[in-house]
């Protein structure tokens, strides 16, 4: 199997035991620790905090985009992981000038994790438990295929107030929407371009959309806005948890199963 990174550059397996880790994805991270290479991480971002008891006693370096590369160098990390939407590019180059290896990611859509279940897991030598979660996400992938869907919504997922934000329908969180039959609204216009883009809620955005959904991360929404801004909007107005829609990695296993009970919820 040819093991390829977002970028198109090819990786070689490391053999047991030898490769140091840095993880700038906290997805990643936890991906990592799942496929049993927690050993092997030699640092990872503040925001890396799954699964708790085990990144505990790994190094921190920072956040995703500020990370500290001299205590980053003094780890003598091997390998980089990073992430196209979540690490800063300036960054990456700075930290590739002193490790030898950095894998790119970019997962786009739940499906897009059975290769970097594989990837990873064929860097690092851990194909047998890639190819276990391989077929857990299949399994439960079946399982939501198999649900029934409601007529189709066209929802604004919101990420963030003062500014307001939201995605685009270029992201992994609007292609996980789609699989429960959820169409993410797109911003139309000046920033229509962006992945992340502001927005003004104005008549024309509230006669455009079904309903909202605010996240719990990275701005941490509460059922307070939640009722907030029903009242401000008149629309339903539902509270999300972040990690399941957005963190790629093992973590999308229990998502797509929190996708299928959002439909069952509703049923």
């Amino acid at each position: 199997m040819t093991l390829v990174d977002a970028l198109g550059r090819e990786h070689l397996p490391v053999p047991p035991g030898e490769a140091r880790i840095v993880s700038l994805v906290p997805s990643i991270t936890e991906l990592l620790c799942d496929l049993g290479l927690a050993a092997s991480l030699a640092g990872r971002t503040g925001f890396c905090i799954h699964p708790a008891e085990t990144v505990r006693s790994i190094p921190k370096i920072g956040g995703t985009k500020d990370v500290n590369i001299d205590k980053i160098r003094k780890l003598a990390p091997t390998h980089l992981v990073v992430n196209i939407d979540e690490n800063e590019r300036p960054t990456v180059e700075a930290l590739a000038e002193f490790i030898p290896h950095v894998i790119v990611t970019h997962p786009l859509a739940p499906r897009d994790n059975l290769g970097l279940y594989r990837l990873l897991g064929g860097i690092f030598g851990a194909q047998e438990k890639a190819e276990a979660l391989c077929a857990a996400f299949e399994q439960e992938y079946a399982l939501l295929q198999a649900t029934p869907k409601g007529p189709p919504q066209v929802m604004l997922y919101c990420i963030w107030q003062d500014p307001w934000m939201t995605v685009s329908r270029d992201t992994y969180i609007a292609r996980m929407m789609e699989e429960i039959g959820w169409q993410c609204w797109a911003l139309a216009g000046s920033g229509a371009g962006l992945r992340y883009p502001e927005f003004r809620w104005s008549d024309d955005v509230v006669r455009a959309i079904d309903g909202v959904l605010l996240s719990s991360e990275p701005y941490r929404f509460t059922e307070a806005h939640v009722d907030a801004l029903e009242r401000q909007v008149g629309k339903p107005v539902r509270l999300l948890d972040g990690e399941m829609m957005s963190w790629y990695g093992s973590r999308a296993v229990a998502g797509l199963r929190y996708l299928r009970g959002l439909l069952t919820s509703d049923g």
